[in-house]
């Protein structure tokens, strides 16, 4: 078995952070992402919001894998979060529901207001292959690595998603107006919806890569739309 831990301070507040986790798909990083459905949500007696969803990613076997070793490159992956307003903490799990012979994946998010108004991210995951024929630690190094090289792009996903949110705050609303961010991720999941061009706002880039020490997110030039324009224009 193979442990991963890093922790990540994002100067936003805990609701932006929270909203923006849960709504991370589809974002122009994450074109593995083939599906995201919500199969059950409710409200629990203690006041949280607890939500199911059932996501297929794709991906790609190493060179050295046996042939036959997966039957399909999809995988299904559960999702089950917990959005705690009150105490302001959002929990979330997700594991794999196939492959798990050969390698079985476990991730928990813990997201909780920190002080000065930051938010802190914890992120743990857990590798364990059951293949055996003398690749099961070579299958975890694999899941590990490729977990960490990965984790940059959801960053920058996350990020575009999180600009879209700061920006949509930031502009007054009026009556029967239509939500700049609502539209804009419409736009993500339906590229043929009109709807006006925002302006640009500074976006945040990535810092830390794979350290189990606190990293922050740094503001760099650049503009969440544009990301965003250049991913549909390519798509």
């Amino acid at each position: 078995m193979k442990f991963y831990s890093q922790s990540f301070l994002y100067d936003d507040p805990w609701s932006i952070v929270s909203l923006a986790y849960l709504l991370r798909y589809p974002n122009p990083y994450a074109s593995h992402i083939l599906s995201c459905d919500v199969i059950s949500r409710d409200i629990t007696p203690a006041g949280t919001l607890r939500t199911t969803r059932l996501i297929l990613k794709t991906g790609s076997l190493p060179r050295w894998a046996p042939k036959g070793m997966i039957s399909r490159a999809e995988s299904w992956v559960l999702e089950e979060s917990e959005v705690d307003p009150l105490g302001k903490v959002m929990r979330c799990t997700t594991k794999n529901l196939d492959h798990v012979k050969v390698m079985r994946v476990e991730e928990h998010i813990h997201i909780r207001q920190a002080e000065d108004g930051k938010t802190l991210q914890t992120t743990e995951a857990m590798f364990i292959s059951g293949f055996g024929w003398g690749l099961t630690k070579k299958i975890e190094n694999y899941g590990l690595a490729k977990f960490k090289a990965n984790l940059q792009r959801s960053r920058e996903g996350f990020f575009i998603i999180l600009d879209l949110i700061r920006q949509s705050r930031r502009q007054p609303m009026t009556l029967g107006a239509p939500n700049s961010f609502l539209a804009s991720h419409r736009i993500l999941n339906d590229p043929d919806a009109k709807t006006h061009t925002p302006q640009a706002i500074p976006a945040p880039s990535d810092a830390g890569n794979g350290t189990p020490e606190i990293t922050t997110g740094p503001t760099a030039s650049g503009s969440a739309w544009t990301r965003v324009k250049s991913w549909l224009r390519l798509g």
